[in-house]
C-alpha cells in the first residue's frame, strides 16, 4: 500500500510542478526560451514544411510515445484481469438490474477496483505530462505568432482542437494495433 501512496504522491508532484512550469512560462524567460530552443528546429520546421501534415504526423508522434509509455509502464496483465473481472460484474449487473440489493453489491465490488485501476494506469502520466504541457505551451506560442493566429485546420479547426481529434483517433489506433489494456 505504501507503493501505491508514493506513486500517487509523486504523480500529484509531477502534475502540480507541471502547472507551475505552464503558469512561469512567460514570466520565467529560460523555461520558454529552452523549449523554444529544441522545438523550434523540430517541431516547428515539421510546421514550416507543410502546417497540416507537419501538425498531424507531431500529434502521431506525440500520441505514439504515450500509448508506448501506458504499454510498458503499467502492468498490462493486471489491468486486462480487472477489466475482465469488471466485464463479468457488468453482466450480473444486466441480470440483477430488478434487484437493488445485489446490484448495490456489485456495484461496491467495482469501486472497490477504482483506485487499482486509478493508481496503475496514471504512473505513465509521470513521464509524459511535462513534456506534453511544454508541447501545449509551446503550440500556443507557434500558432498566435503574427499570421498565425487566425490559422484554421480545413478552414474551421484551432489547433487544439485539431490536436485534440487526431490524438484521440491515433490514440485508439495505436490502443488496438500494440494491444494496450
Amino acid at each position: 500500500m505504501r507503493g501505491k501512496k508514493g506513486s500517487m504522491r509523486l504523480l500529484f508532484i509531477v502534475m502540480f510542478a507541471s502547472i507551475f512550469i505552464a503558469l512561469l512560462w512567460n514570466s520565467v524567460p529560460a523555461i520558454k526560451e529552452a523549449v523554444h530552443l529544441v522545438l523550434d528546429p523540430t517541431a516547428g520546421s515539421l510546421l514550416n514544411w507543410n502546417i497540416t501534415y507537419g501538425m498531424m504526423l507531431l500529434v502521431l508522434i506525440i500520441s505514439l510515445v504515450i500509448i508506448l509509455f501506458q504499454k510498458y509502464g503499467t502492468d498490462q496483465e493486471t489491468l486486462r484481469q480487472i477489466k475482465k473481472e469488471q466485464k463479468i460484474a457488468r453482466e450480473e449487473m444486466k441480470k440483477y438490474k430488478h434487484d437493488p440489493e445485489k446490484l448495490l453489491e456489485f456495484n461496491k465490488k467495482q469501486m472497490e477496483k477504482m483506485p487499482q485501476i486509478f493508481s496503475i494506469t496514471m504512473r505513465p502520466l509521470v513521464y509524459t505530462f511535462v513534456p506534453l504541457v511544454l508541447f501545449f505551451r509551446w503550440f500556443s506560442d507557434f500558432f498566435s505568432a503574427p499570421g498565425m493566429e487566425s490559422f484554421r485546420f480545413f478552414g474551421l479547426l484551432s489547433w487544439f482542437w485539431f490536436y485534440l481529434i487526431f490524438s484521440i483517433i491515433f490514440s485508439s489506433v495505436f490502443r488496438k494495433v500494440l494491444k494496450v489494456a
